[in-house]
């Protein structure tokens, strides 16, 4: 039987899975959000960013995986979302929140500079171990997703899909949204070859999505 493309990512084993609840339990604070290449905080540790659609739930995943609800800001609060915000996971690594893509009411030229911003983010940040782009499951890839992840091909960062809210979609639905996310990563080289589906409500993936991260060295 040949492989299936673009797999589910298999549960950690125990070691992992500890590996991974170590480095979300312990600090995570924000650092400072950016809005210029020159406010970025020194390249000393490994990081990790999420990118995703307004609305895909990044905040709630991002508050999730740590288990503290008001960590990332889950309003859209204009100003707020045009900034890349870092925070620390204790000492080893960075995680950054980048801003919601495929906003229609910003500002053309607010959406521009960002669009630099982001551009010149992922090509110049070498720490930069993996991005990890958010799909609905309900919906699939959509044409923003798609220029996000033609960018990572672009800036040679390897990206990984990861499916938020799971636990609204019922499996019929979830396997031909699961077909159109692999046909669609089919056609970007950076993608890295598995997914990974999540639910901020049920914790559904997140000890898996975490125990990625702890490995990212």
């Amino acid at each position: 039987m040949t492989p299936l493309p673009f797999p589910l990512a298999d549960p950690p084993d125990a070691a992992t899975e500890e590996a991974g609840r170590r480095l979300f339990a312990g600090p995570v604070d924000f650092l400072k959000g950016v809005v210029a290449m020159d406010g970025l905080p020194p390249g000393d540790r490994p990081e990790v960013c999420f990118a995703g659609r307004s609305n895909v739930g990044k905040s709630s995943l991002i508050n999730a995986l740590a288990g503290r609800k008001g960590l990332a800001r889950t309003s859209n609060t204009p100003g707020r979302t045009q900034e890349i915000n870092f925070f620390t996971l204790g000492d080893s690594h960075y995680l950054v929140d980048l801003p919601g893509y495929g906003y229609a009411k910003a500002p053309l030229q607010v959406v521009e500079r960002w669009q630099r911003l982001l551009k010149a983010y992922l090509a110049g940040r070498a720490t930069l171990r993996r991005a990890f782009v958010l799909i609905d499951a309900r919906h699939g890839v959509k044409p923003p997703d798609e220029e996000i992840m033609r960018l990572l091909d672009g800036a040679a960062v390897t990206f990984q899909v990861v499916l938020t809210k799971d636990d609204k979609i019922k499996p019929a639905e979830r396997a031909r949204v699961l077909e159109q996310v692999r046909a669609a990563l089919a056609r970007h080289p950076a993608a890295f070859p598995e997914l990974v589906l999540t639910s901020s409500e049920t914790g559904e993936g997140l000890a898996t999505l975490r125990a990625i991260v702890a490995g990212l060295t």
